[in-house]
């Protein structure tokens, strides 16, 4: 037999952004340079005591609503919201709340991981995510 399942926005969400998170973190300048060209955006948007808490072994400062699009600008959280088809409230919000939860699992003991290191991480978080 077949069963067919179905997901709630509240479950596809995570799936959809842990999709795209991988692509931001493994992305960009290659690999360790998408992570440190990420954290980059965070410290240049004012947000760089929050991305620094999430890289240090301590706990992790929350983003306040809208960080998102001031980090990646309007149009790339509209590229996003469209990847993970959502709205762009709801895209700044599952960042915002999932960022801070894997760049922390992608720098254990508070250090940047080389890149095997971080292709690795973000291979696992994708899967955790659902999304490969």
């Amino acid at each position: 037999t077949t069963e067919i399942y179905t997901l709630s926005l509240h479950d596809a969400l995570p799936i959809c952004l842990g999709s795209v998170l991988g692509g931001l973190l493994a992305g960009g300048a290659g690999g360790a340079g998408g992570l440190g060209a990420l954290l980059e955006q965070f410290q240049r948007a004012g947000f760089g005591e929050q991305a620094s808490s999430w890289v240090s072994t301590g706990d992790n400062l929350p983003l306040p609503p809208g960080a998102i699009g001031q980090v990646f600008g309007d149009d790339a959280l509209a590229q996003i919201a469209r990847q993970a088809g959502v709205s762009e409230a709801e895209a700044g919000a599952g960042l915002a709340q999932l960022l801070p939860e894997v760049i922390d699992r992608v720098t254990p003991g508070g250090q940047a991981p080389d890149l095997d290191q971080l292709v690795a991480s973000v291979a696992n978080l994708t899967r955790q995510f659902g999304g490969g």
